[in-house]
């Protein structure tokens, strides 16, 4: 596959792997929300739980590496199902193969798209706690507003093409990670890590390895992946990649390896130091007591400053691969062609607008909780299906010329069939019974209602390119 840049109109090669790493630096913020949640369920445990599950994405990113390096024009997991279960005969109206490999791509798009709701709404809650004059806004308005702000600010930031967005990345990259290992590594140096809070709370005393308890440990690894293995988002970045047979594997890897040590230091340094019984009591804001008792009384602010920072970057890592994603299926033609739109930099506007009002909309059901719970399901879909793509790839003799400048280690389509059914359906059983005990059926009928949106949008499309094809045949 050849390397050029992709032809007028299309995403454009303007980046290399330091600038798509960036980007993808936001991902080890996404343990913050779950610090608390896993505590909750498995104590100590969860240290565990987080390396297993960094150690689930290095397998599955070897072999997306390799799949972004065979279709260099594809679009992260979202454009590599895609061109995988791309219909064999193309004058068939509705192919069931590229039904589902346009599924993919919206689980994909549902996974991060509510990110910025989530995060905006923390944002705001932030806000509210650091400055006094904030205290008497009402919590709907000081939510609606701080979305508001930061996605304006991102589209007007992301508009001349990824290389801007790229370097906001750098600058944030810095602002929320370095505080985030500084304040985790501070309990080592301070004195206020006690390994007995981790090795005298490794299991809840209650704990057993029944059929409901490993059901509890597989809704876990579903969130736990939502967060520890999104570093692939590096991968998204293909088509964009100056050198995409070199850059795609460096961005990934590298991100992995700091992903590896950034979940399990946090999460052991606030078990280690406020134990869990700490944690638990302040199960949405840890890293704030922890500040506090080893950084002082700046330590509180600090951390909140970190956070918001942190915040917006996770929320520029969404919506760049969310609006990427809707590119991607319009492209291939599985969602109206009105969001595969470009401006004259590159940048898809239209899909980003769009995901921007989506998560206005997320955002009036006030809570964080139950929409991350829901978007577990969408990520869940979509590593599934994208694995199999993989397998798929390897066996069908489609893609035997395809060139693999970086390829899995032998046999890895094996690896890779073992993660897809972890995912699909072991972990989505998992995640329905997680929210079932935790906040009920509402956000796995919202999971469930916003993936089966996606099949009037795959028809409508269908007709659409059907419509233009006529059209092109009348014409001639």
């Amino acid at each position: 596959m050849s390397d050029e840049n992709n032809e007028s109109g299309g995403l454009q090669r303007t980046i290399d792997w330091k600038q798509g790493l960036a980007i993808a630096l936001g991902v080890p913020v996404l343990i913050l929300p779950s610090i608390g949640y896993f505590a909750s369920y498995v104590w100590a445990f969860a240290i565990l739980v987080w390396a297993l599950s960094v150690f689930q994405g290095f397998m599955q990113n070897f072999a997306y590496g390799e799949l972004a390096t065979m279709f260099p024009r594809a679009s992260g997991l979202p454009g590599f199902a895609q061109s995988v279960f791309r219909a064999s005969d193309e004058n068939k109206r509705y192919e069931k193969s590229k039904l589902l490999g346009g599924f993919s791509a919206w689980s994909y798009w549902f996974a991060w798209n509510p990110v910025l709701a989530i995060f905006s709404i923390l944002i705001g809650s932030y806000l509210k706690g650091l400055i006094p004059a904030f205290a008497g806004v009402p919590d709907l308005a000081m939510y609606l507003v701080s979305g508001a702000t930061v996605f304006l600010f991102l589209i007007l930031v992301n508009y001349r093409g990824l290389s801007g967005g790229a370097t906001l990345g750098y600058i944030l990259a810095v602002l929320s990670l370095a505080p985030l290992i500084i304040i985790s590594l501070a309990p080592f140096a301070t004195g206020h890590f006690e390994m007995s809070n981790i090795t005298g709370s490794w299991l809840p005393t209650d704990w057993s390895w029944d059929v409901q308890h490993i059901l509890i440990l597989l809704g876990l690894f579903a969130m736990a992946q939502w967060s520890a293995c999104a570093w692939e988002t590096a991968a998204i970045y293909g088509p964009e990649y100056k050198q995409p047979r070199s850059d795609v594997p460096k961005a990934l890897f590298i991100c992995g390896a700091i992903c590896l040590v950034t979940f399990i230091l946090v999460q052991a340094a606030c078990t280690g130091t406020l134990g869990v019984e700490g944690i638990l009591a302040e199960p949405f804001s840890p890293m704030l007591p922890m500040a506090q008792m080893t950084l002082g009384s700046i330590g509180g602010s600090l951390a909140i400053l970190m956070l918001i920072a942190a915040m917006i970057l996770i929320i520029q890592t969404a919506f760049l691969g969310a609006s990427r994603a809707m590119y991607s299926m319009a492209g291939e033609g599985n969602l109206p062609k009105f969001f595969g739109k470009m401006n004259i930099y590159g940048t898809p506007v239209n899909a980003m607008i769009v995901i921007a009002l989506f998560n206005m909309g997320f955002i009036f059901l006030g809570t964080p909780a139950a929409i991350l719970a829901a978007s577990a399901i969408g990520y869940v879909c979509a590593n599934g299906i994208s694995l199999f793509a993989y397998v798929k790839a390897k066996f069908d003799p489609r893609f035997s010329t395809l060139e693999r400048p970086f390829k899995a280690p032998g046999g890895w389509q094996y690896v890779a069939a073992f993660f897809g059914f972890f995912n699909l359906p072991l972990c989505l059983i998992g995640i329905v019974y997680l929210n079932s005990l935790e906040v009920g059926w509402a956000s796995t009928i919202v999971g469930f209602v916003v993936l089966a949106l996606y099949i009037p949008l795959w028809f409508y499309s269908q007709k659409e390119g059907a419509s233009e094809t006529g059209k092109e045949k009348c014409s001639e």
